[in-house]
């Protein structure tokens, strides 16, 4: 029998997983992973400073799905058929042992990415897929039930399965590509980045941070955690608001004003029963000196001094002007944003490949028979915390045994 020709373009995550269960389904299925690089899975090499943050231990297929602010209700069935959990055993019974951080984040226990590249290099070799790098595929041709694939380095090949898994829309050759087998393309713009404050009072506070703060823009509203950084903002509740308002943030050309709500948790009636507490219970301490809740002493200070109380000020002179300023600055401090940061060494984006053009079932693009796609290159993106790999993972192990021929 003459072997099905499978051809992936894109060398990372989403595009060996997929080769490795192909090649491992249907042994008849001669497959190629082509990148256009020097390296095989660069992102998986710095994902996590180094250490690969593999998926997030989260069971509930559910709850997992709300961490994307993209795809959410197209990886409910994929992620019923191969889950996070799914991944861990997959990595486990290869000798990749893996442990859960206390947020979530499952990392390999050797804490180096190097062993998850080890692991899909070898399991790729084993299964016989043939991997060529400085070969990229940059167009594509369908003609009598194949594919005429033109590479980077000159040469051409047929082949009659093709799998698009190029990563994030910066890689414009999956992108064309697909534009050219008929697929609609949502522009892509940054997600998961760092805010520009220029306010000179937040920036002299580089390092603190506040375990629970509200960030609001326009309709756009996220509660979490919060790091003040030497330019500005940052930590969990920025990255959250950049991934959900990627679109929104993008429109305003990451200039708007931002409101903060630096205790959430209490409401105005409760800010003023603890007001009226403090000035019987510590009448002559100075309000700059005794915060509430849990901000820290740097920081309660500077919100202090901006709603106008003096250094000098104790509680129970606190006159009902500063009481009523400094309530503002708690629950509704106003920041100029100025631009954005990339979120460490990472870079994810929002848009790819149009969601409904695409069959979930099998990973198979709806316009062009026997085209596939995985992982990022679809308008798909996660937050941090392993989502995005994951969601590599699961999409290209289902294509893979889509193209095999094995469904699930």
């Amino acid at each position: 029998m003459e072997q099905e020709q499978i051809a992936i373009a894109g060398g990372g995550a989403a595009g060996f997983f997929s080769a490795i269960a192909c090649a491992e389904a249907n042994p008849n299925c001669e497959v190629s992973i082509f990148e256009r690089g020097t390296q095989f899975l660069s992102k998986v090499r710095i994902s996590g400073g180094g250490r690969c943050n593999v998926t997030h231990g989260l069971s509930d297929v559910g709850m997992f799905t709300t961490r994307y602010p993209r795809g959410d209700r197209e990886l409910i069935s994929p992620f019923h058929r191969f889950s996070a959990d799914d991944t861990i055993s997959w990595f486990q019974a290869r000798g990749v042992q893996l442990k859960r951080e206390s947020d979530g984040r499952m990392f390999p226990v050797t804490d180096s990415s190097q062993t998850v590249i080890d692991c899909l290099m070898a399991e790729a070799e084993a299964a016989g897929v043939r991997l060529f790098s400085r070969k990229g595929i940059e167009g594509a041709v369908q003609a009598n039930g194949q594919f005429d694939l033109k590479l980077t380095d000159g040469s051409s090949i047929k082949c009659d399965r093709l799998l698009l898994a190029t990563g994030g829309c910066r890689s414009v050759s999956g992108a064309a590509i697909a534009q050219s087998l008929g697929h609609t393309i949502e522009p892509p713009v940054p997600s998961l980045f760092s805010l520009h404050v220029p306010n000179s009072w937040l920036q002299s506070l580089p390092g603190i941070s506040v375990a629970e703060v509200e960030l609001s823009v326009e309709k756009l509203r996220e509660r979490g955690p919060l790091l003040v950084t030497h330019t500005g903002i940052s930590g969990p509740v920025v990255l959250r608001l950049s991934a959900w308002g990627a679109r929104v943030l993008h429109q305003m050309n990451y200039r708007f004003t931002l409101r903060l709500n630096w205790i959430p948790e209490m409401n105005e009636d409760a800010l003023r029963a603890e007001f009226q507490s403090r000035r019987q219970t510590q009448p002559n301490r100075r309000v700059v000196n005794t915060p509430i809740g849990n901000l820290p002493a740097r920081l309660w200070e500077k919100l202090a001094l901006s709603a106008g109380i003096s250094e000098e000020t104790i509680w129970t002179s606190l006159s009902r002007v500063n009481a009523n300023e400094l309530i503002r600055q708690l629950r509704a401090t106003e920041l100029d944003v100025n631009g954005k940061s990339l979120n460490k060494d990472e870079f994810v984006t929002c848009g790819g490949v149009r969601l409904r053009e695409i069959n979930f079932k099998n990973m198979e693009s709806r316009i062009t028979p026997r085209l596939y796609f995985a992982g990022e290159l679809l308008d798909i993106d996660g937050i941090t915390g392993g989502f995005n790999f994951q969601s590599a993972w699961t999409t290209g192990w289902i294509a893979g045994h889509a193209m095999a021929g094995v469904p699930v």
